[in-house]
């Protein structure tokens, strides 16, 4: 009921709503419309009262991932148009793959918390109470399911172009990390629903360390957040740049099959190529040259006798040879 009466004050403008206006299109007393103001007041949103004119918002709180402070910026066609928002879940990724033959194409999920947040190759992922960005984007794209991996890709140039955008300098560390100073700020981690010839749907997790300051310790020299890099930005805003960034690119992939742009920014914003890396597949290390991306998304490396080879995501960890990156 509270996204309701902010969706009305919000599509009001600075104009006021009365409580009576309130009532009859939420079908609810004036009283009930007032207990929910002040519970909104309490969420850090700045609404005005006038006697015999009503409510207006006057401020409302760019960090709460409330829906509606979602859906009045966010200028997608229908990504996000439908947000499912917890405050705490196991993880997106799972809670969505259970709902996803249920809900609309670019349904996404947002939770405040994830008790068992998860990364690429089984791993966890630290995901505490409103430090940081925990969502899922359900997808129903007519491809081949072969082509569905290149998806991790649009989200990992979507990520690093809003953040570029928002005068963050992140970079992309192959196949689905985000980097800001040579430490881990966001992952990527893309799940696949699909029969021989056809995709049921593909979820695309995305989890964004914002606010956390403090990571356990095996995670140190490895991760950071936003805010420890010295970025305080809205999460709200993050979440509306990233959505339309990664429609913007999906659509041109999907309709048109046009790679070109997510490969040229998947390059330019790369961490990892011209330097020399560790590909670890098992308990296997080898040290290689990164020197490109191939049109499907593959990396393309170059051991130390010159042999080239290229490089599926699914396959390995990269590390740096003298940190993460």
């Amino acid at each position: 009921m509270r996204d309701k009466i902010i969706e009305v004050i919000l599509g009001s403008g600075s104009d006021f709503v009365s409580g009576e206006e309130l009532s009859k299109k939420l079908g609810i007393s004036r009283t009930a419309i007032w207990k929910h103001i002040n519970i909104l007041r309490e969420e850090g949103y700045n609404i005005e009262s006038v006697n015999k004119k009503g409510y207006r918002l006057i401020g409302s709180p760019k960090d709460l991932l409330n829906p509606q402070n979602i859906y009045h910026n966010l200028k997608t066609e229908f990504i996000g148009k439908n947000i499912i928002h917890l405050e705490s879940v196991d993880s997106t990724n799972d809670y969505l793959k259970k709902i996803g033959n249920d809900v609309q194409d670019g349904t996404v999920v947002i939770s405040e918390e994830q008790t068992k947040g998860k990364g690429r190759l089984g791993r966890n992922w630290q995901s505490k109470s409103k430090e940081g960005i925990w969502m899922s984007i359900i997808l129903k794209p007519e491809i081949i399911p072969y082509k569905a991996p290149f998806i991790t890709l649009i989200a990992g140039a979507a990520i690093v172009k809003a953040l570029n955008n928002l005068q963050v300098p992140a970079n992309i560390k192959w196949p689905n990390d985000i980097i800001i100073n040579n430490k881990k700020v966001s992952g990527i981690l893309t799940e696949l629903s699909a029969e021989i010839e056809r995709i049921n749907y593909v979820v695309v997790g995305i989890g964004m360390n914002v606010k956390s300051l403090d990571f356990d310790k095996e995670l140190e020299e490895k991760a950071t957040s936003l805010y420890k890099e010295n970025y305080h930005l809205s999460r709200v805003e993050i979440v509306s740049q990233v959505l339309y960034e990664f429609e913007n690119l999906y659509n041109d992939y999907i309709k048109n099959d046009y790679k070109e742009e997510i490969l040229k920014i998947c390059k330019e914003y790369s961490a990892i190529l011209n330097k020399d890396v560790y590909i670890i597949k098992d308990d296997e290390k080898e040290l290689v040259k990164c020197i490109d991306i191939s049109d499907n998304g593959n990396l393309i490396v170059m051991d130390d006798k010159d042999n080239i080879q290229e490089i599926l995501s699914g396959e390995v960890s990269i590390r740096g040879v003298k940190g993460y990156v």
